[in-house]
Formats: structure tokens, C-alpha cells, sequence
């Protein structure tokens, strides 16, 4: 906010800068100060935000940040019986002529013939000791230091390190390295992990696009050139346009629809607390957990499948309540926003809204992890063990949160195998009276 006000008095507007108790205290000082009768502002991004504009008068105009305005998401949603990000994505790619090529017919089809490459994308953490894509630090100059200086000093996490655009400029940079060097490894490792490194080489423009330094559009026309020119393969462009204008954009658009009664969704009747080991306040032997947290700490940042497969997934089995595990992400993501975490979140990956977002619970044992991560291989807990003092903790709380949602699951189809597996287990009770006192240390913080 301070380097754009500074840029926008370099262009000569005037520019009214001031720090208040909150917005709306600070928006009747500014009309107060200068007799202000008429207030224009674009529709912010959460729906508290535009509430609030709205009660103090302020004329709204649209949020011209995405590609698909959530009036325009609703219409597309109205006569849909069941909404998927898939159907949302192809209608993107269609009605914005993303990655389409022409049929010889007057129509388009998807470039390469189809929609989804998503099966050449998950393939497992490479084990060549290859280096990642690097970007550049930017240096902290007097504006960035000044807004340190007001920042409480308990504040989680590793000091600031220039990693995350606060310009135009910076942000431009950042694109021009993940064309260059990220776009064409993108694809085959976007689900991968790995402890030593916390990007690999995913994009970090999320936050970038979210506080407006960047527009999809010309991230999107910057990945769809890199293919046209043979810069980078299908699969990656097209795994990347995926998440810019079909799952960004799909969450965008669900976080309006399902509003405000969404942020207290709690099917499962989740309760318990965040865990310590996610909030810095404990240590923790999950060699997984310690990889994550370690990565949010130093950057703010982890990757979808660390949010989801890691952080998600053992506070899904755990039953960690939805909102506090939101509030939590909210607060600990340079990407955090809360149009984008309350879908992820209480959706994608604590199922708390009961299917909306996601078809089954994506709640896993230790063995996808030590699948897609190297973890595993230094850690004190055994993956393929669910009972006894090395049984991985994933492991056993997934055999055990089917069994404690079992008749809420009974319902859904996609789960019929994962709970007659469950009912097959010789040692459920074992399973079950081990799930008991790891969930007692992971919330006391001594897991």
C-alpha cells in the first residue's frame, strides 16, 4: 500500500495515506477532513469488506482482478445441479480461448487434443539432487523497513527476506523468472515435496495476483506464449493455466456463492484446536510436519499439495475445527485471503461443508506422503505401521477418522471401499485406542 501511494503521487494524484483504529474509523476521518459527499471504491474481496463499504455508503464497481466476475460464476452455476472445477475450467478455457486451437471447422478444441493433462502431473519428488528455479531477493529499502518497524516482534515466522513483490516492478521480475526457468519444470513435480526445498518450481505469484500486482490475464497469455513458442511442454503450461483460471478463479466464485453461511460449515462436527506443531508453539517428530511448517515459517508460503496432503490432511483426521484451522492459514500465508482459504480450507481439505467443494474427503495414511516427499525416509515414524509407538500418525488417525465418521460417509459412493477396508482391519480397536493418545499429545504439543 505505501509503495503504490508513493507511485500514484509520482503520476500526480493526490493521495490520502493515514493509519486509524480500522477502515471504516479511518473512512469517516477522511470524508470528516475533506467535506467528502461521494466515495468510489472497487468491490474488495471478502465479504465482510464489501458489507462494511456498502453500510458506510460507498459506491461500489465491479472487481475487475479476475476473469470471471462471481455475478458471471453464478449464472454459469444456476442451472447446475452439481458444481466441479473441471466443467468451470473447460467453460473458461472455451469463453477466454485459452490453450484452444482451431478445429478447421470454425470451432476450437483443446490444444493437444485434451482438456486435461493432469496424469502426466504427479509424478514423485525426483531423488537426482537436481537444483530448483532461484529468483531474486529484492532489497528491503526505507518503505519496507519502516513498515517492519510497526510490526509486532512475537510475529510468527522468519524475518522478511525480499522474496515477495511489493511493487509492479517486483512483480513483473518474479513472472519473467517463472516463464523463463519454472514454467517448463512446473508440471511433472507440482505435486511432489521436498524438505530442502519449499518451492521447487511452482510460480509464488499467488500473492502477487491477490493484492492486484499482477492480472491472471497476462499470466496466463505469458504461459500460453511459452508454449506456442516451444518454450515449455503442454503438460506444464496446461497444469499452471489449470490453477490460475480454473481453480483460483473456481474458489473465487464458490466463496460468493456459498457466502456467508459457508464460514460456519462443520458437518463432522470438528472441534479440537489447532495443533502446536502447526503454530510454532511446539516441536514435532512427524519429519513431514516439522518440512511444512519449517517452509511457512521461513517464507509464508507452502505448496498446494503441502497445504492439502500435509497440514490439511492431519488436521481433517484429527478433526481440528474448520474455522480456527482457517483463521490459522489466514494468518500464516502471504497468499491468505479469506475468499481463497475458507473454500480450501473448510471445503477442499476438512471437508466440514459435507461435498460442496470436494467429491470424497482427501484424507490419506503415511503412505501418499511418503510417496510424494523424501519425509518419510528421516523420519521416527513408520508409514506403513498403524498401531504401536512407530506407527506414522497420518496412518492411524486416517483408519480412525473413518471410523469415527463412518455413518456420516456411509452416504457417499467414492468412500464405499475406504470404509469396508476399515470394517476389515483385524486391529481396529488397537487402531483406535492408539488414534486416542496421539491426538492427546498432538494437542498437547508433544508429537
Amino acid at each position: 500500500m505505501r509503495h503504490f501511494a508513493v507511485e500514484l503521487r509520482a503520476e500526480g494524484f493526490e493521495v490520502d495515506l493515514r493509519r486509524s483504529a480500522n477502515l471504516a474509523q479511518g473512512f469517516r476521518e477522511h470524508v470528516a477532513e475533506f467535506g467528502t459527499h461521494s466515495v468510489i471504491a472497487m468491490e474488495p474481496t471478502s465479504w465482510d469488506a464489501r458489507s462494511m463499504l456498502e453500510n458506510l455508503g460507498v459506491e461500489l464497481v465491479r472487481n475487475d482482478q479476475f476473469l470471471c466476475h462471481y455475478d458471471e460464476f453464478a449464472e454459469w452455476a444456476a442451472d447446475r445441479k452439481r458444481l466441479t472445477m473441471e466443467d468451470f475450467y473447460r467453460w473458461q478455457r472455451q469463453r477466454l480461448g485459452v490453450l484452444i486451437d482451431d478445429d478447421g471447422r470454425g470451432g476450437g478444441v483443446p490444444a493437444g487434443g485434451q482438456w486435461n493433462l493432469d496424469h502426466e502431473n504427479r509424478e514423485p519428488p525426483p531423488r537426482d539432487g537436481r537444483a530448483w528455479p532461484s529468483i531474486e531477493r529484492f532489497e528491503l529499502d526505507d518503505i519496507d523497513r519502516g513498515v517492519l518497524d510497526r510490526l509486532a516482534p512475537t510475529t510468527f515466522g522468519a524475518d522478511p527476506d525480499g522474496t515477495w513483490p511489493v511493487t509492479r516492478a517486483q512483480a513483473l521480475i518474479r513472472l519473467g523468472e517463472f516463464v523463463e526457468r519454472g514454467l517448463a519444470l512446473f508440471g511433472p513435480h507440482e505435486d511432489a515435496m521436498l524438505a530442502s526445498e519449499w518451492k521447487l518450481a511452482h510460480s509464488v505469484l499467488s500473492s502477487s495476483m491477490n493484492i492486484g500486482l499482477l492480472h491472471p490475464s497476462e499470466i496466463v497469455q505469458a504461459a500460453e506464449l511459452a508454449y506456442r513458442r516451444g518454450v515449455a511442454p503442454l503438460n506444464s503450461v496446461e497444469g499452471f493455466v489449470r490453477q490460475v483460471i480454473g481453480w483460483r478463479e473456481y474458489v473465487w466464485g464458490v466463496y460468493w456463492l456459498w457466502m456467508p453461511q459457508y464460514r460456519s460449515a462443520n458437518v463432522l462436527g470438528a472441534k479440537r484446536p489447532v495443533p502446536p506443531a502447526f503454530t510454532g508453539a511446539a516441536e514435532t517428530e512427524m519429519a513431514c510436519v516439522a518440512s511444512v511448517i519449517g517452509h511457512v515459517h521461513d517464507h509464508g508460503y507452502a505448496h498446494h499439495i503441502e497445504r492439502l496432503m500435509v497440514l490439511g490432511n492431519l488436521a481433517l483426521t484429527a478433526g481440528v475445527d474448520p474455522l480456527a484451522m482457517t483463521d490459522w492459514m489466514r494468518g500464516s500465508f502471504v497468499d491468505g485471503a479469506e475468499w481463497v482459504m475458507l473454500p480450501n480450507v473448510i471445503g477442499m481439505a476438512l471437508y466440514a461443508d459435507g461435498g460442496l467443494m470436494a467429491t470424497k474427503p482427501y484424507a490419506s495414511g503415511g503412505a501418499y506422503i511418503n510417496k510424494m516427499s523424501d519425509s518419510c525416509r528421516t523420519c521416527r515414524f513408520d508409514p506403513k505401521q498403524r498401531v504401536g509407538p512407530d506407527a506414522c500418525p497420518y496412518t492411524t488417525l486416517y483408519w480412525d477418522f473413518l471410523a469415527r465418521n463412518a455413518e456420516t460417509l456411509a452416504s457417499n459412493h467414492r468412500m464405499a471401499r475406504p470404509l469396508a477396508a476399515m470394517r476389515a482391519l483385524s486391529n481396529l480397536g488397537a487402531v483406535r485406542s492408539r488414534a486416542v493418545e496421539i491426538l492427546d499429545r498432538l494437542e498437547r504439543g508433544e508429537l
